[in-house]
């Protein structure tokens, strides 16, 4: 089921005034208010900044700091460890020897939080679902400190050689590439301590730099994308070891492909849910939805508030 409301005066004209299918503005206003839709607007309008992930495996944070500080950047630190904003780049961030070296990987503040939040630990046994361009994978070999095993698992073969292009450049040595759909993983019979899943989703978090989907994703995607997103939720839970952790992530704004999954999840599976710092606390409330107060505890970032792509993360335990 995907929510939907009337139209309005005002969703249409915000609609109209930038560019949106009115169907996401008339949702948004229903969902976070007046206020807070306007701001959200502008701010897709806007962009965001660029971030940086400070590669440990091969570099000290403040040596690295320094190096691009030579070379005339400017950085700022953010709350998100590892992760600073480029305040001022006098050529491109991704264009000095230091990327080339695999020194930093060039991603949003938002796409650090899940591995962050997953906090896989060295020796573990660790399935990333949706693992390529490798982002998130290299930084779960960071903080295993090159040790354990990380199964990176990627459904598309194009999408294959940039992952290993990554893994490669970063120093990742504790990862094997799987190219499987993910939803098969649970026939493997693998139990793992830990999944990540930076799932498939419609995107509405990333208008920001793809303003081709304010107007080409519509209620169809948004149901094709959460039984995706099911089916791979059910396939990472059964390949749990019991007190394993799930973190599920989506650069989505839409409460079918987040809080109504979660919910989905709570209602099905015996899991509970932990706090996750950064960000701010999920929906609780959705017009014509009931949902757990414990939701509360999943985690959401928007491009006016954080500076980030908009973005949901759950850290999923699973109980039995």
């Amino acid at each position: 089921m995907v929510l939907d409301f009337p139209s309005t005066p005002l969703s249409k004209e915000i609609a109209k005034r930038y560019g949106y299918d009115e169907f996401i503005i008339r949702r948004w206003l229903r969902f976070f208010g007046e206020e807070e839709t306007l701001r959200l607007v502008e701010a897709m309008e806007r962009g965001i900044p660029k971030h940086i992930r400070v590669n440990t495996l091969k570099i000290a944070e403040d040596e690295l700091i320094g190096r691009l500080e030579e070379r005339g950047f400017i950085l700022e630190m953010t709350e998100v460890p590892f992760c600073y904003k480029v305040l001022e780049e006098p050529f491109s961030i991704g264009a000095t020897p230091e990327y080339l070296m695999g020194y930093y990987y060039v991603m949003e503040k938002s796409s650090c939080v899940p591995p962050l939040a997953l906090d896989p630990k060295p020796g573990e046994i660790v399935a990333d679902f949706a693992s390529s361009p490798g982002g998130k994978t290299t930084f779960l070999a960071q903080l295993m400190r090159n040790k354990g095993v990380i199964i990176a698992i990627e459904a598309n073969e194009e999408r294959i050689p940039p992952l290993i292009d990554n893994i490669h450049r970063m120093g990742v040595l504790n990862t094997v590439v799987l190219k499987m759909n993910a939803v098969k993983f649970k026939n493997l019979g693998i139990k793992v301590d830990k999944v990540l899943l930076d799932a498939p989703c419609s995107g509405e978090g990333v208008i920001h730099k793809d303003k081709s989907r304010k107007t080409d994703r519509g209620a169809k995607d948004i149901e094709f994308c959460s039984t995706l997103q099911k089916d791979l939720i059910e396939s990472a839970i059964k390949s749990l070891k019991v007190g394993g952790v799930l973190v599920y992530s989506t650069c989505s704004l839409t409460p079918e492909e987040n809080e109504l999954i979660v919910q989905w999840v709570l209602d099905r599976f015996d899991v509970k849910l932990e706090e996750i710092e950064w960000g701010e606390p999920a929906l609780t409330e959705i017009p014509g939805i009931e949902l757990s107060d414990e939701i509360g505890k999943c985690r959401r970032f928007y491009p006016h508030k954080h500076e980030t792509s908009g973005f949901f993360v759950a850290k999923i335990v699973k109980l039995g």
